[in-house]
């Protein structure tokens, strides 16, 4: 996969506006400190954003990112985008309240999923770390929709590269260099994480879908607990 390029601290990404009516207030005191990832899912950009525009559909984002690394903004994020669903991330479970919600156009595994380009990549970074920089968003806060809704959601996917993303400072990849472990108790390391219940080898998908995506079996072979050992202690400092 194409990582993105290193961002130019001076450049302002150009956002186009096209507001939703679908939004509501945050609640008072709630720290907006997740940023979480998905894919649009539909077979055309103009569908999805008829979609997040539609008042009858009932749902939004606050960004959309064309695969010509074009961005829409749709609801500002000081308010509530309607994105995340019924999820739960580090036993936070209402995570429209307190993140913002990136929607990035592929056709996604029902219409024909393909990797992400470059320039599409390239302005996610951009706008994510614009993002971070606005908000005490820690980097194991910056995740997927099937992370934090692994029983209902794909996406972003196996061919979204997260790790392209880390090294340009946005979430996190464990680093390769550091002594290699296994853990033993599986669903205490994906909870060390950020995962919440759910059937171990659905939660174990959205996992490899993440931080193994050459192996989506759902199973904890020796790659996922090795992988699981890193990512939790990553996590630790995060």
């Amino acid at each position: 996969m194409t990582r993105p390029g290193p961002v130019a601290p001076d450049q302002e990404l150009p956002i186009r506006e096209l507001p939703s009516p679908n939004w509501d207030a945050r609640p008072p005191e709630t720290p907006i400190d997740m940023l979480i990832l998905h894919y649009t899912g539909m077979p055309t950009v103009q569908a999805a954003l008829d979609r997040l525009r539609d008042p009858a559909a009932r749902v939004s984002s606050h960004y959309v990112v064309d695969e010509d690394g074009a961005v829409w903004r749709l609801v500002e994020e000081a308010n509530r985008a309607w994105h995340a669903g019924v999820s739960c991330w580090r036993g936070h479970r209402t995570l429209n309240d307190r993140s913002v919600g990136i929607e990035i156009v592929n056709p996604g595994h029902e219409w024909g999923y393909r990797p992400f380009p470059a320039l599409q990549m390239a302005a996610v970074c951009d706008l994510c770390l614009g993002i971070l920089g606005r908000y005490p968003i820690p980097a194991r806060n910056v995740v997927g929709h099937s992370d934090v809704a692994p029983d209902r959601k794909e996406d972003p996917g196996e061919l979204f590269d997260w790790l392209g993303l880390a090294a340009n400072g946005v979430g996190l990849w464990p680093d390769p260099s550091h002594p290699a472990g296994a853990v033993d108790d599986v669903p205490a390391a994906l909870r060390a994480i950020g995962y919440g219940e759910g059937e171990l080898s659905t939660v174990l998908r959205a996992f490899q879908r993440h931080w193994l995506p050459g192996a989506i079996s759902g199973q904890a072979d020796d790659a996922t607990r090795t992988r699981l050992h890193m990512v939790a202690t990553a996590c630790g400092g995060a």
